[in-house]
């Protein structure tokens, strides 16, 4: 696991990350790719617990904060920490965008839209091959 925010990033190559991934996982998180809706696991995950990043294993969700947004992405709307996450602007679409990548190992995680629920109005719309899931109480936790 990383120590998180403000450490040292990891530094791989290709055929390291190769290694340690799926190839959808590789595709998603090093690639920027985008698993299509309705197929990435967690969307229907309803257990308490943690949400971590699939490359450096850094926490950046809460399960209280995920929420059905029906988009076929696990949403949440917000990180477990503002630090947890850096945004970038992403216009390889018609429409700008805010990437949201982790900010421990820059793994591209999904976008974060601003049509969410209270109490932040923000959608934090991931895919769910970049997650990885602890339930509360498990001894990753």
């Amino acid at each position: 696991m990383s120590d998180g925010p403000g450490s040292p990033k990891p530094v791989k190559t290709k055929e390291e990350w190769s290694c340690m991934l799926t190839p959808e996982q590789y595709r998603v998180t090093r690639e920027h790719g985008t698993e299509r809706p309705f197929t990435g696991p967690h969307l229907h995950e309803k257990r308490a617990g943690t949400y971590a990043c699939v490359c450096c294993g850094s926490s950046l969700f809460g399960a209280d904060a995920k929420y059905d947004s029906g988009s076929g992405w696990p949403s949440f709307f917000a990180p477990l920490a503002p630090e947890a996450v850096a945004e970038l602007s992403d216009r390889s679409l018609f429409v700008p965008r805010t990437e949201i990548r982790c900010a421990s190992c820059d793994a591209h995680l999904g976008h974060v839209f601003n049509d969410g629920p209270p109490p932040t109005g923000l959608r934090y719309c991931m895919n769910g091959n970049a997650l990885t899931f602890t339930p509360e109480g498990s001894p990753e936790e």
